[in-house]
């Protein structure tokens, strides 16, 4: 799909991440929270995680942007931000985050607002809390 198409048909909300490697952090999404991929190269991938649409740009397509200099100083991503995916499974998410050999932020427990989550980051410090209702 020619990338102006596929930008027209974006849902009102997306979530996009610049990461150090593309291919690493597809894997990432792939395994650990079942993503589809709907394409991928050296610089960007779309993904769909859990009916959510995910883009991730690699560094180096951020080159003119003034967030390139914090990015390729190695500066850490995302402090603040969570995504949250509810429905799927912490118990399956945190054992196959352990087996990806992700960081388990907080591992799964029943929490007070009413979610059985798990919080795991993906290879470059983004967290995703993943949960169900109790």
């Amino acid at each position: 799909m020619p990338a102006a198409e596929y930008g027209r048909s974006l849902p009102a909300f997306t979530v996009n991440l610049v990461v150090a490697e593309v291919a690493r952090a597809v894997e990432f999404y792939r395994d650990v929270l079942g993503a589809k991929c709907h394409y991928a190269d050296e610089d960007f991938a779309a993904l769909a995680v859990h009916g959510a649409e995910v883009m991730l740009h690699a560094d180096h397509t951020y080159d003119a942007h003034p967030w390139y200099g914090p990015l390729s100083a190695g500066e850490r991503r995302g402090l603040g931000a969570e995504m949250r995916i509810f429905g799927m499974d912490p118990d399956a998410t945190e054992a196959a985050a352990k087996k990806f050999g992700s960081v388990v932020v907080q591992t799964t427990g029943d929490k007070p607002h009413g979610w059985r989550e798990v919080m795991v980051a993906d290879p470059d410090g983004y967290v995703w809390a993943v949960g169900v209702a109790t």
